[in-house]
């Protein structure tokens, strides 16, 4: 017999998720999620974790709830680790408590683990304090979803005071609206609706009660939304931290790998971007092609690294030979900042680093220090350009170079949507050819585009792809480049920025 997480995703930011959360969702061995949860949190899933999407989007229900707790107790029998993901906290509004029942009928261990809940969070990103000392003390939180055949006091919400919270309501706005109104409380009494909240769709619409549902219509809302009356919703503009972050509302999709991605992302994240990842390339390491160089590596005079993959595979894999890399007495040279980080990570530090992401740039430091017949040893990708191999033999160097990587066709995550992105990043020509299996390139062409320098650019002109390229190729200037681009729209092939 298995067991079965109920885990609470919180309201759609990806890392509004609690650590007890994520550390459940490693060990799972097959997730439930719905659409409120997002695919956000499937990032935290192991690789070899089974997915089953059963949201319940209005109007088309890919399973019943019966449907749902059937497939939890056949998957716990199993004897899976089943994860059911799970919009908000599992009890609120989210018929948890009904799967619960279920899997104690069959003698199924469960356990619940909460969630950051949406009444609460989804105001607070909408600049909207649910209480406030001497205006709110208190708020209480209804289903909306059917409030035409629900047995709400209507006379005693709208007399209670404090916040009044509606959620999964937006369908019967009008109704919730017209029984307070028709039970006393004030026409201009402050409301607001939020839709989307906490992610980068977010939509806050604020009127009064008699004037709401008229501004929600002129501006195209839809569920899911949440619905606030009371007096707190005029902090709403004065506290309205989210929105005004520089990448508010912008989808930005990030094209590289999984362990590349997790800086950039987070970064864009704390800019108030939603961030959909494609991990277009994936690493297979061939480091074992080191042992055959393993007994020459202390006569070389340089050892050169061009990227984070290759760095960490080439010290891995002396790791695992047992290597003392006391042994190297050459020299350590680096392509890039986030390479020579890597490097000090190990203990070690580079002689010479190129300020710019190409290897062009590192044979201009290095030219002016090797010497014919100097002996140099490059552990790279098997897919990366032969160009400084190729250059250093020229001036007489001996170069050996060592496969310890490759790059591979990644594939797109479950249930991700790249209608959605406005702008997607490319930081090597990989990316850009594995991009367009996994999408198309009309797709691309359809999407702002930042490339991280001109090998990059290159390869997306032979596409006749537009793009914005940094002229900083670290992940800071991709990021600055994307608010530049962002908040201008006008895009040309090469843009100095």
């Amino acid at each position: 017999m298995g067991k079965v997480y109920l885990i609470g995703a919180g309201p759609g930011d990806e890392e509004l998720i609690t650590l007890k959360a994520v550390r459940k969702l490693r060990e799972c061995t097959v997730v439930m999620y719905d659409r409120l949860a997002g695919t956000g949190v499937l990032k935290y899933l192991n690789d070899h974790c089974k997915i089953y999407y059963c949201g319940k989007e209005p109007g088309c229900h890919y399973k019943s709830q019966d449907e749902i707790n059937a497939m939890l107790i056949k998957l716990a029998k199993e004897g899976h680790i089943v994860g059911r993901i799970k919009g908000g906290d599992p009890y609120i509004f989210g018929r948890g408590g009904e799967e619960a029942l279920a899997l104690l009928k069959e003698g199924i261990e469960f356990e619940v683990i909460p969630g950051i809940t949406s009444p609460i969070s989804v105001l607070n990103y909408a600049g909207i304090p649910v209480t406030h000392r001497k205006i709110a003390q208190s708020f209480h939180v209804f289903t909306g979803k059917t409030a035409d055949k629900l047995k709400i006091d209507w006379n005693a919400a709208a007399r209670i005071g404090g916040t009044l919270i509606f959620l999964m309501g937006f369908k019967n706005l009008s109704i919730i609206c017209g029984n307070l109104m028709r039970n006393g409380m004030r026409e201009n009494t402050p409301c607001a609706v939020v839709m989307n909240g906490t992610t980068a769709k977010q939509k806050k619409i604020v009127g009064q009660l008699n004037d709401i549902c008229e501004k929600a219509s002129k501006a195209s809302l839809s569920s899911p939304c949440i619905i606030v009356i009371g007096e707190v919703v005029g902090f709403s503009e004065q506290l309205n931290w989210y929105e005004k972050k520089p990448l508010f509302g912008r989808n930005v999709c990030i094209a590289r790998s999984k362990t590349q991605s997790r800086v950039m992302r987070q970064k864009l994240l704390d800019l108030g971007a939603e961030v959909t990842e494609i991990h277009s390339i994936e690493i297979k390491y061939t480091s074992e092609n080191i042992k055959k160089y393993i007994n020459r590596l202390s006569d070389y005079d340089y050892i050169v690294f061009t990227s984070v993959n290759g760095v960490n595979s080439f010290f891995d894999r002396l790791l695992s030979e047992n290597y003392d890399i006391r042994k190297i007495k050459g020299k350590f040279t680096a392509i890039g900042p986030a390479t020579e980080k890597a490097i000090k990570q190990r203990g070690i530090i580079p002689e010479m680093v190129a300020e710019k992401f190409v290897a062009e740039s590192l044979h201009d430091k290095m030219k002016s220090f090797i010497k014919k017949g100097d002996k140099i040893f490059i552990p790279r990708s098997k897919n990366s350009r032969p160009y400084l191999a190729e250059t250093l033999r020229k001036e007489g160097c001996i170069v050996d170079e060592c496969y310890t990587y490759e790059t591979v066709l990644g594939k797109l995550p479950h249930g991700e949507c790249f209608d959605n992105v406005d702008i997607v990043v490319f930081t090597s020509p990989t990316t850009v050819k594995n991009m367009i299996c996994l999408v198309g390139i009309e797709a691309i062409r359809q999407k702002k585009v930042v490339a991280i320098g001109p090998i990059t650019g290159k390869e997306l002109e032979k596409h006749d792809i537009y793009y914005h390229m940094s002229q900083e190729y670290t992940t800071k200037g991709v990021i600055d480049t994307i608010v530049y681009t962002m908040h201008n729209s006008q895009c040309t092939i090469h843009s100095d920025i």
